[in-house]
């Protein structure tokens, strides 16, 4: 499957056979299920606004600049009209999925200016894949003939099927695409950049990686002893150029397993990141488990996973850039052992072929730890499962908040009537108040961290 997958991807890049054009390639830019048909999502990809709304006259996903042609106001901020044509928010142009301008009110009625290819805002081409909506940067004539990057799980309609189960995420990252990618190629931090989290660091020990194939279009390679001391059997890794990475393995403990990672840079220093996990358990137990974990508590944990590494690669790369940038990567890199094979074959690769989606751009200061630290805005705010659990939580603690204070003005009001038996009333409105004083606090810890990370990793907790 790897080699057919490699294959079916040459065209990826362009045409020049020495060269890769990050341009010339699908990326994704989010998962379907978190993006509203009835507003306009801005979303900025290779340094290019853009505005994706949904076309209902077509039932498709259209992806503009986010300009309009009139003033340049950004069509993101405007609305989807009753007739479904997206309306810019400054004067009321409309226009069609096709990109062409349908009607510019301010016009007398016998004008025509809309007619003009100047009225015309540039249409991107899109593609929903597995779940996913995928956008073509490059030439559009070139759309149809490139492949969009797939992982090698069989899905229908967004859903998994034949019996595996996939786990999602995505978040915005305070670094590049290229570090993104090196990051997750490198097996050998696992132990301990993630320990405590989804790591050990007695499971850590020598790391053999080897290269099988490499070109333009990627490369593969594999780890013949495989994770955890060689428990879990080979793990073999895939790298379809330029945004697209995947680790798999199959164990006899846990089935097949893969760890599929897309890094889609939106600016210099800045790319989001859609993490899947796809499985095929031997039992049917671990399946149930999964199924009942609420998908915005998976993204709690997955959050503070991608947090063990995050600072720390935000400065990184901005070291690498003083000291050369990536053409000058294995000088300003000590690589001795193999465990970085696939760190250096990415960084060979990336300058072999010119990849570099930002060349000649630099570094904004690097950000604090609390900016670095944002789930609300990198995360929960565009994800409909986490942005909803958020929503519901600031309304449980007004709920509980409410239903407290009337306990105790219940409890204040047998009081003052008095009775012979007033101290159960009084003791249920004291209970309930501790019970909400609980339930509130564990509300606005669960919010708190649909918010915020933490600063200090699971790696160094005692």
């Amino acid at each position: 499957m790897t080699t057919a997958v490699l294959t079916a991807q040459m065209t990826a890049g362009g045409d020049d056979s020495g060269k890769f054009d990050p341009i010339e390639s699908w990326y994704p830019v989010a998962y379907v299920a978190d993006l509203d048909r009835l507003t306009p999502t801005p979303f900025t990809l290779l340094d290019r606004d853009l505005v994706i709304w949904w076309d209902n006259q077509a039932q498709a996903w259209r992806a503009f600049d986010d300009r309009c042609p009139h003033r340049l106001a950004r069509l993101s901020e405007g609305r989807i009209a009753e007739d479904g044509l997206l309306e810019c928010p400054y004067h009321g142009w409309a226009f069609t999925g096709a990109g062409t301008c349908d009607r510019i009110p301010q016009q007398l009625p016998d004008a025509k200016a809309e007619t003009s290819r100047r009225a015309c805002v540039t249409s991107l081409p899109t593609s929903v894949e597995q779940g996913l909506l995928f956008i073509y940067a490059g030439t559009a004539l070139k759309a149809e003939q490139t492949p969009v990057p797939l992982m090698p799980v069989p899905m229908v309609d967004g859903k998994p099927t034949d019996g595996w189960i996939v786990l999602n995420t995505f978040r915005d990252l305070p670094y590049d695409a290229a570090t993104l990618l090196e990051n997750v190629l490198d097996p050998s931090h696992l132990p301990y950049t993630h320990h405590n989290s989804v790591g050990k660091r007695s499971n850590a020990g020598p790391v053999e990686l080897a290269v099988v194939a490499s070109d333009k279009s990627g490369f593969t390679g594999t780890w013949a002893e495989g994770p955890r001391k060689g428990t879990l059997g080979r793990q073999d890794t895939t790298f379809i150029a330029p945004c697209l990475m995947w680790h798999a393995l199959t164990s006899k403990q846990f089935g097949e397993t893969i760890t599929v990672v897309y890094a889609t840079p939106t600016r210099k220093g800045e790319c989001r990141i859609f993490a899947r996990f796809p499985f095929k358990f031997a039992s049917k137990i671990p399946a149930l488990f999964i199924s009942a974990t609420p998908e915005w508590y998976s993204h709690i944990n997955n959050n503070a996973i991608l947090e063990d590494d995050q600072i720390f690669l935000h400065h990184q790369e901005r070291y690498l850039a003083q000291s050369g940038g990536s053409e000058n990567f294995s000088q300003s890199f000590y690589l001795p052992t193999k465990a970085d094979r696939f760190v250096f074959e990415y960084r060979q690769w990336l300058n072999n072929y010119q990849a570099d989606p930002f060349p000649g751009q630099t570094f904004k200061p690097a950000l604090d730890s609390e900016k670095l630290l944002d789930r609300y805005h990198s995360h929960t705010e565009h994800c409909h499962s986490c942005r909803t659990a958020h929503q519901n939580l600031k309304i449980a603690k007004q709920a509980i908040v409410i239903i407290a204070l009337i306990a105790w003005i219940s409890s204040t009001i047998f009081a003052l009537i008095g009775g012979e038996n007033t101290l159960t009333p009084a003791f249920i409105s004291i209970g309930m108040v501790v019970v909400g004083s609980i339930g509130w606090w564990g509300c606005d810890r669960l919010q708190l961290r649909l918010e915020q990370g933490s600063r200090i990793p699971a790696r160094n907790r005692k």
